[in-house]
């Protein structure tokens, strides 16, 4: 049921922001810390090519960092 994943670690700004700007929307997500989780870590890999967070995963569509308007854009294309 959970379509969105958000891949971050404790001590990273943009990703709290991401988190907080989620939460403000009421989305329901999944936190997935890539630093204490290799295999998740490994999966945002593969899914985004990118090693750094936040990298969020809306039904599908990669989101690379806190990019507001490509995060509301995938939140509507429900």
């Amino acid at each position: 049921m959970n379509k969105i994943k958000v891949y971050s670690t404790p001590t990273c700004p943009y990703c709290t922001m991401a988190k907080d700007f989620l939460k403000q929307k009421k989305v329901e997500f999944e936190d997935v810390d890539v630093s204490k989780d290799r295999d998740a870590a490994m999966e945002m890999i593969d899914k985004s090519g990118q090693m750094g967070v936040p990298v969020l995963d809306i039904k599908g569509k990669i989101i690379i960092g806190f990019n507001v308007p490509e995060i509301e854009s995938a939140l509507k294309e429900k």
